[in-house]
């Protein structure tokens, strides 16, 4: 069996579907619509629980995350995907659509299905869901809910805290600080570490495991280790290198293949995956091939191309130059090729030629063993130094990429960059850029030194944090502050 998250839309689920795609401050109390109906048996539950996981199916969080290297040193975006343009120009606005508002948009409305699913199960009595069963659950919606405030907190910072289902007497929500919101994000991260079974993501048909959730807590301690100036906190990056060597003793493996990570027919059973978005034509196809083999939607940056090492087998891996090639198996695109370079990284070889037609499946992954590897390292190189352990878990990425291993001879300060330039290159266009500059506080610096760019970039120092959109703040009747600067 391929996939757990299949969302044919389920009629008995319509109302929770649709009423939980709608702004969560301008809806009906949807915990309402179908209590009589639903909410009855174990299969309820699951059908719930499958449409929490096809959340994470939306474009921003799957399959269209590329878009975020967009607004990076990384890429160029000709068709303008998720706003990219005026954020790269530095036109943030409260009114901004795009990112600015989508991001906040999605996110609530996948905290409003977890919230509602909560609800229900912590009031149902029946005897179809027994404690095992219910503890599961827990972990799962607790991931799902961390995920979402954990992006709201990284671009918003200050934003309500939900976490019940609203109805009309509650709807409107005042921000938190983001203080509290990151207290709640790292709690309910905590839960579903301590709920989820403890077996590799491999093993798991889909679901959520304990590594899945332990390599979130990753991700959202190294972003906050680096505080409002990019100085270290040791504390926190202790927290950090622990969590990852947890997750480096469960048992994932690099993949001997670079690019099975990201191919339909090699990612099932694949020992580098520890979380993957769902795909499976031809109800849950993308059109990924598509907009990236075709109309050109991401297009590498020149200097993000020359980036690579010599010999580096993730260079035309991650990227074509004018045309698709696959051993001579060729696609050429029928939109514009801006930069001269196209992103390869996730097409489909056996998929050409691309066009409206090609369904793709593969599923997008959102966590996988080469980052805790990158992060294991980065910790560890904060608190003591290019260590054995240092060069092992980077020069085991280099391996697999046809390169040499780093001098032993790094300094501190030489190994972090080498590592940050190892991340930019093993990661490219899975969606860390954008937020690795943020949180190393280096994105004025980076960005506003791009010279290849088609456009002409700009970052303040205030871009660190978004605007709430407008839209919210006027429906909130005064209630949701703006955020300073905007």
């Amino acid at each position: 069996m391929k996939k757990i998250v299949i969302i044919t839309v389920i009629s008995l689920l319509a109302c929770f579907i649709q009423g939980c795609d709608k702004n969560f401050l301008d809806r009906d109390p949807l915990d309402k619509l179908s209590s009589n109906q639903f909410w009855q048996t174990k299969q309820d539950f699951d059908m719930a629980l499958t449409a929490i996981y096809g959340n994470l199916q939306t474009p921003m969080f799957s399959a269209g995350t590329p878009d975020w290297d967009l607004i990076t040193d990384n890429g160029y975006g000709q068709h303008n995907s998720n706003g990219s343009q005026a954020i790269v120009r530095g036109d943030i606005f409260s009114s901004s659509d795009g990112y600015i508002r989508d991001v906040y948009k999605n996110c609530y409305a996948g905290i409003a299905r977890v919230n509602i699913f909560l609800s229900k199960l912590g009031n149902y009595e029946g005897s179809a869901i027994d404690a095992t069963v219910k503890k599961i659950y827990v972990g799962e919606a607790s991931f799902m809910r961390a995920y979402y405030y954990y992006l709201l907190y990284t671009c918003y910072g200050d934003v309500p805290l939900v976490k019940e289902p609203l109805t009309l007497e509650n709807q409107i929500q005042p921000k938190v600080p983001a203080t509290e919101v990151l207290d709640f994000i790292l709690n309910e991260v905590d839960e579903a570490i301590a709920n989820l079974p403890n077996s590799l993501y491999k093993d798991a048909k889909g679901h959520l495991v304990k590594s899945s959730a332990q390599a979130l807590k990753l991700r959202i301690l190294l972003f906050i280790a680096y505080g409002q100036n990019g100085n270290v906190d040791l504390q926190i990056i202790q927290q950090a290198k622990n969590v990852a060597t947890e997750i480096m003793q469960a048992g994932y493996q690099l993949s001997p293949q670079f690019e099975s990570i990201f191919r339909s027919t090699t990612q099932e059973g694949n020992p580098e995956i520890i979380f993957s978005v769902k795909f499976l034509a031809p109800d849950n196809a993308t059109s990924m091939d598509q907009w990236y083999g075709d109309w050109l939607v991401a297009s590498p940056l020149k200097s993000f191309y020359d980036a690579f090492e010599a010999n580096d087998k993730r260079r035309d891996q991650t990227v074509f130059v004018g045309q698709v090639d696959f051993n001579g198996t060729i696609h050429k695109p029928s939109n514009n090729v801006p930069t001269g370079y196209g992103l390869k990284k996730f097409l489909s070889p056996d998929l050409i030629p691309y066009g409206y037609s090609t369904q793709s499946e593969q599923d997008w992954v959102m966590f996988r063993y080469a980052e805790v590897l990158l992060s294991f390292a980065e910790a560890e190189n904060e608190l003591s130094g290019p260590t054995i352990a240092v060069h092992d878990a980077i020069n085991s990425l280099r391996l697999r990429s046809g390169l040499g291993n780093l001098s032993k001879t790094l300094t501190k300060d030489e190994m972090r960059t080498a590592i940050r330039k190892e991340r930019r290159m093993e990661l490219a266009f899975e969606g860390f850029r954008y937020f690795d500059l943020k949180r190393w506080h280096i994105a004025e610096e980076v960005l506003n030194n791009v010279k290849d760019g088609i456009l002409t970039y700009k970052f303040e120092d205030k871009f660190y944090k978004w605007p709430l959109p407008q839209t919210e703040i006027d429906r909130s009747q005064g209630v949701l502050i703006q955020n300073p600067s905007y």
